[in-house]
């Protein structure tokens, strides 16, 4: 047996990073036989390892959106899957069963030690990959929705492989509701390459250490990481902050949605309570509580060691309140499509004015707060065949005590490329006209907020657009005397009917119907500024 208390730091750190490297190894198995560019150039993606119990004991360097929530979908995977044998692969992406929104289909495998239906379970390995399109009832399955249904195919924990038999039956209900079938096979035939690699290489590991020293350095970096997790704590002062920030709208009104936090610190335990913020709203910005845990998790790991793992025991320090049917964790079946990607960057930003209060010379001014979510879909003119795009857009980060914040960059809880202007163009009949920065959108102090970007897309035949994107209302704050970051702008340009190009300001959150040679503009929010300018 292996003592959490006594294993040697050497040890443990070797062991940990063999399994960390397992996931990212998975990730490029992923990446290198994905068929979609949100896969195989943005890397929209994420990798991990799990215990036989479903605690995440190593994670890759890739997604926090997705790493925060994915223990959720493996135990949902548990309970309604089991028993297991060699050879199965779960799947599931609803979100009221540890999913993040229905475009992120999650695959789960179990690992035994040998392929023997007998042999010892090791635990999990699991990968979640954002599918371009899921269904719904806008192409890229990102919709400007009002309930889940209207966001795509709904899919509970099932059995897509058995005994590693392909349940053909499955997929073809699964691919007869996306708009491109072909490419989602091939993504999901490459999350099952990523955890076949997952599997073979843990049995590896455990070959190398044997069954029992590897059950016990697994217990052992999980305790580890609750240590650092509960040191990081101590360091805030003991007391209860408390902020506020809010939600452009909901994407069906212009109703700001606020989001409060209050954060209590008593000696090395976190108490994260949102109580106050809004009910759940109409539009799809609602969060699932996965979510908001794993916007609360990401947070907690920014204060601690930049080599310190990420897993479970982490997760012990905190508790969240999430009161049910407020906007941080909604009930069945509200939309979620923008709670993911856009709520969750507000939960980050409510965390991190909390906490400024305590640790007035630590936390950043606000990032752009905001993933600037941008679906096409429609008839690509060159084969005949539907085609659905979607992308996230970088913007500034904020300001740091010390430094000026990093200008198009994507932050917080997403950690994507963005698509290469080649690979877009080559994939899609669309052309970009512009790329660069947005100078001057950075906010002012004695350390500058990062700039945002400018994208503009031509369109080279008639698409539907869907826009999900913040900070077109509320700017991204600064700190300690910092101004502002600038919010973000989205335009259709186009020709009116006697040839004049007009411009178009668009809602933050929109889905509209452009036409041959239009062109979309999305300029991204700045980041705040910090400190007083001298």
């Amino acid at each position: 047996m292996v003592d959490s208390d006594t294993v040697d730091p050497i040890s443990l750190a070797v062991f940990h990073a063999a399994l960390s490297a397992i996931a990212e190894e998975m990730g490029a198995a992923l990446q290198q036989s994905s068929y979609s560019p949100n896969i195989k150039e943005r890397l929209d993606f994420s990798c991990a390892v799990f215990d036989p119990e479903g605690q995440m004991i190593a994670q890759a360097a890739h997604i926090p959106a997705h790493l925060g929530s994915m223990p959720d979908s493996v135990h949902a995977v548990l309970e309604q899957c089991a028993p297991f044998v060699p050879g199965d692969v779960a799947i599931v992406n609803d979100p009221y069963l540890g999913g993040n929104h229905l475009p992120d289909i999650t695959m789960v495998s179990p690992a035994f030690l040998t392929d023997d239906p007998t042999s010892e379970l090791l635990g999990f390995v699991a990968n979640r990959a954002h599918h371009a399109d899921v269904g719904g009832i806008s192409p890229g399955s990102m919709p400007i929705a009002t309930e889940l249904f209207q966001e795509g195919i709904i899919i509970p924990p099932i059995k897509l492989w058995e005994g590693g038999r392909l349940n053909q039956a499955v997929l073809a209900l699964l691919l007869r509701n996306v708009r491109t079938p072909d490419e989602r096979h091939g993504d999901l035939l490459a999350q099952y390459v990523a955890n076949r690699t997952g599997i073979r290489r843990l049995r590896e590991v455990v070959g190398r250490y044997g069954s029992v020293r590897y059950r016990g350095l697994s217990r052992a970096v999980l305790d580890y990481g609750e240590r650092l997790a509960r040191q990081a704590i101590r360091l805030i002062p003991p007391g209860t902050y408390r902020f506020t920030d809010y939600l452009d709208d909901d994407g069906t009104n212009d109703e700001p949605v606020p989001i409060t936090v209050t954060v209590t610190v008593d000696g090395e335990t976190l108490v994260v309570d949102f109580s106050g913020t809004a009910t759940e709203r109409p539009g799809s910005v609602n969060t699932v509580e996965t979510v908001t845990k794993s916007a609360v998790y990401y947070v907690l790991r920014c204060l601690m060691p930049e080599d310190a793992p990420m897993n479970h025991g982490v997760f012990r320090a905190v508790r969240v309140i999430a009161p049910r049917g407020t906007v941080v964790n909604a009930r069945p079946q509200r939309a979620v499509a923008g709670g993911n990607v856009e709520t969750s960057q507000r939960i980050v930003d409510v965390l991190f004015g909390a906490l400024a209060q305590a640790l007035p010379d630590l936390i950043p001014a606000a990032s752009q707060g905001t993933m600037n979510n941008v679906t096409i879909g429609g008839i690509d003119p060159r084969n005949g065949q539907q085609f659905a795009y979607y992308e996230t857009l970088g913007g500034g980060m904020g300001a740091r005590p010390g430094l000026d914040g990093l200008s198009a960059v994507h932050v917080h809880m997403s950690n994507t490329r963005n698509t290469p202007v080649e690979a877009l163009e080559y994939a899609y009949p669309l052309r970009v006209t512009q790329y660069a920065l947005r100078e001057g959108s950075g906010g002012r102090g004695r350390f500058r907020g990062g700039n945002g970007l400018i994208r503009e897309l031509e369109f080279l035949t008639e698409a539907e657009v869907t826009l999900l994107s913040e900070r077109r209302r509320f700017a991204p704050w600064g700190l300690q005397g910092g101004e502002p970051g600038m919010t973000g702008r989205n335009l259709l340009i186009r020709r009116d009917a006697n040839g004049h190009e007009e411009t178009i300001i668009l809602r933050g959150k929109q889905r509209l119907t452009v036409r041959l040679g239009d062109r979309i503009r999305i300029e991204t929010p700045g980041g705040g500024g910090w400190g007083t300018v001298d």
